[in-house]
């Protein structure tokens, strides 16, 4: 069963204690696609600029990924630059250029629109929207956010929360959107909103699966794939979410088992993308 996803194609500079990495292909989409081809069909929904290399057109077209949602505007690709302290647990954004990505509305391909699993990266929650209200009856649909979102478009996000089945965030994340210290009110607060299941991120912690059922039965977690070098953190949570729904995508099983299932394997996705650069 085919998987689409949407969210940002980007030229990255990355710099850790390990070293570091100029003009490296990145963004959320990229890093989803790719691991996600390994499961299935990849529909990618992007922008690029006039900038883009050819060699990275070659590299999505050397995967299982349909590229008929990729619009090519005149312009500057998006780009990023952060930075990683000791931990990596967090990245210091240094410049963020939105270029061509800034006037980005997504027009779905005609394969695109009736793909059973959609994953809505992290975005602007008006373009997820405008992704739900395109796409036709899929099996699952899945989202990312992160705290700008929260703070600048809180009633957008919360009406994409509505529309969604399963949320994927990470631990200050879901605290911060619910309000709640306890991680646990806080998930709950998430779920009332409508989605089936919330995918707590909690980096090398693993991830947490909190769904609608009662008690201990609601809860499940997978501990983070154990590597002996962490390098570079980017991609790492847009890879989990591809791990994750690669899984449920191959296997078509959409029960609370299949949901913890696909949680491990997010877990040993994003082990691999960390232990290098791009």
């Amino acid at each position: 069963m085919s998987i689409l996803v949407i969210g940002s194609i980007a030229i990255d500079h990355v710099e850790t204690p390990w070293g570091c990495r100029a003009d490296a292909l990145g963004g959320a989409c990229t890093y989803f696609a790719t691991a996600a081809s390994l499961y299935d069909r990849v529909h990618m929904v992007g922008v690029v600029g006039s900038d883009f290399p050819e060699e990275h057109l070659r590299f999505f077209q050397s995967r299982n990924i349909d590229l008929r949602g990729l619009q090519m505007a005149d312009g500057r690709t998006f780009r990023w630059a952060g930075r990683y302290g000791q931990d990596l647990g967090d990245a210091e954004t240094l410049d963020t250029q939105l270029n061509v990505f800034g006037d980005f509305h997504p027009v779905l391909p005609a394969g695109a629109v009736q793909a059973p699993f959609v994953f809505l990266a992290n975005i602007d929650p008006d373009l997820q929207i405008e992704i739900l209200q395109q796409v036709r009856a899929p099996r699952l649909t899945a989202l990312d956010s992160m705290n700008f979102w929260m703070h600048s478009k809180r009633d957008t996000l919360t009406r994409a929360l509505h529309m969604v089945d399963v949320v994927l965030l990470n631990e200050s994340e879901v605290r911060l959107y619910a309000g709640e210290t306890n991680l646990l009110a806080a998930a709950r607060a998430i779920l009332s909103l409508g989605p089936r299941a919330l995918v707590i991120k909690r980096g090398e912690h693993g991830a947490t699966l909190v769904t609608a059922s009662a008690g201990a039965d609601g809860l499940f977690m997978a501990p983070a794939y154990p590597v002996e070098a962490v390098v570079d953190p980017t991609g790492a949570g847009d890879t989990f979410a591809a791990g994750f729904m690669g899984y449920l995508a191959r296997s078509g099983d959409l029960s609370v088992r299949g949901l913890r299932r696909a949680l491990v394997h997010g877990a040993v996705v994003a082990s691999f993308t960390v232990e290098d650069f791009s």
